[in-house]
């Protein structure tokens, strides 16, 4: 590189200022190429004889060091490679942790992955208490753990009980969290941040912490194997072992406590070489890039309009989920319209209960609460919505309501305010059909619960404008969504290759396997939750209503065991009325979900377990695998790539997988077509391999390379 990405200025206090600002980008990331650049600021610093200490600091107006650049790791071929790399940042950390002078780590903004293992590596931390400030080693979330020095000093810093978990978990922690926990020295304001970490310059290198008696307790060999063993089963419990990152981190841990630091040192790097190579990590960095790509990539050939004003039509829990995102995440104005006080009066407490929570962990003030509230108002009619940049709909899956909907924003509204839909099932074009400005119209599919669930489904019909597809786009963005731009087909994407995997799941149920047997064997593959418990959470009867739309529109693949309507008529639509597959009464041990045992007697079955948790899976699995290639043979997604996204992000398959179309590319299309031919043969038609699928088998082509191609 051209310009140097480290920058030193000595002060006329004989402190040094290291300024990190890598050119021509938004945001600090640690690259192998700047390590000559490092260590050149370094002995320049070391030549000054009056040199009192140094401080690091960002020279981004938001992050002080993001993590290192992961591209670095798709160049490597081999696992000795990658460990080169992680070598490499150990020296460089090493060498500042050696210097004779205090040497403090100014962070204002994200401090992550590698960032945070240079902060480690310094005598002293200060942060800024900025929201925007989020400290944490997040590599186990790509298949990797800390690999320049993080697995080692970290746990020396604030103790193996609270260091194991921000491992592997991958957490963020806030500024007072950070301090809390002793990863940080001080924690204070952005104007003072420079002053402060000069200041503890000059007081010269923090003293270790003493030891707590606990952390005492911990480095004795019989606590500490108690504690290791405890840590890996509850992790273990959360993986289900899908995740190798884990257990090398715990290996690595334990190394640098029971042998020293060079020994840690030496196996860090060795386990990141090697986890670097693994398929998991590189569906997880597939992953990472892909989302990252789609958050800003061009949707449609026109400019997003300006937006500064959002309705929602509807206070029931969508909505209120709809306008708390757009009010606190977005930090746009949301007015809100319900048939009666009462809806909106819900969709407002949404937001007040989301904001409490924040206010009694003490990431929040009320003062700061009651300013957020203010962005959110509603009514009965349609004031304050004639200047509504995007009104968002969601009201009862009814056409005529929608289309009711429609023709009364139009009355009311703007002639460029966009109408978006948030419907799960309905077409766009037909809600569309009436409008006077069909352009407008476009789908908004947000997924249960709003403020958690990361994918929005965009949904264009044949009429929509550009402009109105580009906007829509980034208002999602701005809620903080993953958007994914699918066609106006029956069930969009996502719903369309669930329904056949709960279908199938329900399929086996009949078959007499338990439900916890079912649900467990797809938790075991990946998934956050199995199949049966999913329908409990979206609702039974919302299920029930989509399979008919899908069955019309796709055949008889997607027709519903017939037991469904014995459900429904037992009125069973799960959580939402404490009735469903499982029993929702207060119990003891709130973790353990009980099945319904009813639920048996009602569809006359014995339960018993006769299939294999991984034949059970394999069922589910490839139906949604089938119809998944299908979507985009169909062009109802626009490539591989969003399809895994919503995929992941949707529904929850298993990141570790990558996606349907990276699991498929990575067993190869001849193995899944001979696995659906052999379920063709055991469970009928319904397993057929679809013409896509077919094609890569003969071909010996895969998803991703044939969109290439």
């Amino acid at each position: 590189m051209s310009s140097s990405a480290f920058h030193l200025q000595m002060r006329l206090d004989h402190v040094g200022v290291i300024t990190i600002d890598v050119p021509g980008e938004k945001m600090n990331t640690l690259k192998a190429e700047f390590v000559p650049q490092i260590k050149a600021v370094l002995a320049e610093a070391r030549s000054n004889p009056q040199l009192a200490g140094l401080v690091l600091i960002s020279g981004k107006s938001d992050n002080f060091v993001a993590g290192a650049d992961i591209s670095m790791i798709a160049k490597c071929q081999t696992a000795e490679e990658a460990e080169g790399l992680a070598r490499q940042g150990q020296e460089v950390m090493a060498e500042i942790a050696a210097l004779p002078f205090p040497v403090v780590a100014a962070i204002h903004g994200a401090c992550l992955g590698g960032g945070l293992e240079l902060a480690l590596a310094c005598s002293a931390r200060i942060c800024t208490l900025d929201e925007k400030t989020r400290l944490g080693l997040p590599e186990v979330q790509l298949g990797l753990l800390p690999g320049s020095g993080g697995t080692q000093r970290l746990p020396k810093l604030i103790g193996v009980p609270q260091a194991l978990p921000l491992i592997l978990s991958g957490k963020q922690l806030r500024a007072k969290q950070a301090l809390k926990l002793g990863v940080v020295d001080d924690a204070v304001p952005l104007s003072i941040l420079l002053e402060t970490a000069i200041a503890q310059v000059h007081k010269g290198k923090v003293l270790r912490r003493e030891l707590t008696l606990r952390d005492r307790i911990m480095q004795a060999p019989l606590v500490r194997s108690l504690l290791f063993a405890m840590a890996k089963r509850q992790t273990d419990s959360k993986t289900q072992g899908n995740y190798p990152a884990t257990d090398r981190i715990l290996q690595v841990v334990r190394i640098g406590l029971d042998q020293g630091s060079n020994a840690g040192h030496a196996a860090e790097a060795r386990a990141f070489g090697q986890l670097a190579m693994t398929q998991e990590s590189a569906a997880l960095r597939s992953l990472f890039f892909a989302s990252t790509t789609i958050k800003k990539e061009a949707v449609a050939d026109a400019e997003p309009r300006p937006l500064k004003q959002i309705g929602v039509l509807g206070g029931g829990l969508m909505g209120g989920g709809i306008a708390s995102v757009t009010a606190l995440k977005a930090g746009l104005p949301v007015r809100i319209k319900d048939v009666d006080l009462n809806g909106v009066n819900h969709a407002l407490q949404y937001s007040w209960d989301l904001l409490s929570q924040k206010v009694k962990r003490r990431q929040m003030k009320p003062a700061e609460r009651q300013q957020q509230m203010a962005r959110i108002s509603g009514g009965t009619d349609y004031q304050g919505f004639s200047h509504r940049d995007v009104v968002v709909e969601a009201v009862f899956e009814d056409l005529a309501l929608k289309q009711q909907m429609v023709a009364e924003v139009e009355n009311h509204c703007q002639p460029q305010t966009i109408f978006a839909s948030n419907t799960s099932s309905l077409p766009i074009g037909d809600i569309a059909a009436n409008a006077q400005r069909p352009e407008n119209v476009i789908g908004l599919h947000y997924f249960s619960p709003v403020d958690k669930m990361p994918l929005v489904e965009v949904i264009p019909h044949a009429g929509t404008s550009a402009a109105t597809l580009a906007t829509t786009v980034q208002l999602a963005r701005q809620q903080g969504k993953t958007a994914v731009v699918v066609a106006d087909r029956p069930g969009f994407y996502v719903n369309r290759i669930l329904a056949p995997y709960i279908n199938e799941a329900m399929r086996c149920l009949l078959e007499g396997e338990p439900v916890e047997h079912i649900d467990r064997s797809l938790v075991k593959f990946g998934f956050p939750v199995g199949p049966l418990q999913l329908l409990d959470e979206v609702g039974i009867d919302v299920g029930s209503k989509i399979s008919p739309i899908l069955k019309q529109a796709y055949g008889e693949r997607f027709s519903a065991p017939e037991a469904v309507n014995a459900i429904l008529a037992d009125g069973r639509k799960g959580r939402k009325n404490n009735k469903g597959f499982y029993l929702y009464t207060r119990s003891r041990w709130p973790g353990k979900r009980k099945v319904d045992d009813s639920l048996y007697r009602l569809l006359n079955i014995k339960p018993q377990a006769k299939q294999s948790e991984e034949q059970i899976a394999e069922r589910c699995v490839m139906m949604m695998l089938n119809e998944a290639a299908r979507c985009l043979d169909e062009d109802v997604i626009r490539s591989a790539r969003d399809g895994d996204i919503a995929a992941v992000f949707g529904i929850g398959f298993p990141p570790f997988l990558g996606g349907p179309f990276h699991y498929m590319d990575q067993r190869g299309g001849l193995d899944i077509t001979n696995t659906l031919r052999a379920l063709m043969q055991q469970q009928g038609e319904r397993f057929a391999p679809c013409e896509a699928l077919m094609t890569l088998s003969e071909t010996q082509t895969n998803f991703y390379t044939s969109a290439q191609s």
